[in-house]
């Protein structure tokens, strides 16, 4: 899988708000993710697909219902190959210094 793909889907917070969806509440229905949406059930659609070809979300058939899951390996790499390399203390230190020059 094309990291490509998956930054590309990252990078829309409309997608971004649909994994932490996901992630509240695991294999849910397209109404049901719409409901929490300020968008049209089509564009809600179109961002779902963006999400399934980076394979951020899996879907499952459940009669004639499609439910929508988070699929987390595609984060962990992202996380493993370039998040993880550097220690969690200098990461903490950078994050708060950010913090404070935005405040500021």
């Amino acid at each position: 899988m094309s990291m490509d793909r998956v930054f590309k889907a990252l990078a829309d917070k409309s997608r971004r708000r649909l994994l932490d969806l996901l992630h509240a509440e695991n294999g849910r229905t397209l109404g049901e993710l719409c409901e929490h949406l300020d968008m049209t059930r089509q564009a809600v659609t179109k961002h779902l697909l963006v999400l399934e070809e980076a394979n951020l979300v899996t879907v499952v058939w459940r009669g004639r219902e499609k439910l929508h899951y988070l699929n987390p390996v595609p984060l962990h790499e992202i996380y493993e190959r370039w998040i993880g390399k550097f220690e969690q203390q200098r990461l903490r230190a950078l994050h708060d210094l950010k913090t404070k020059l935005e405040d500021s």
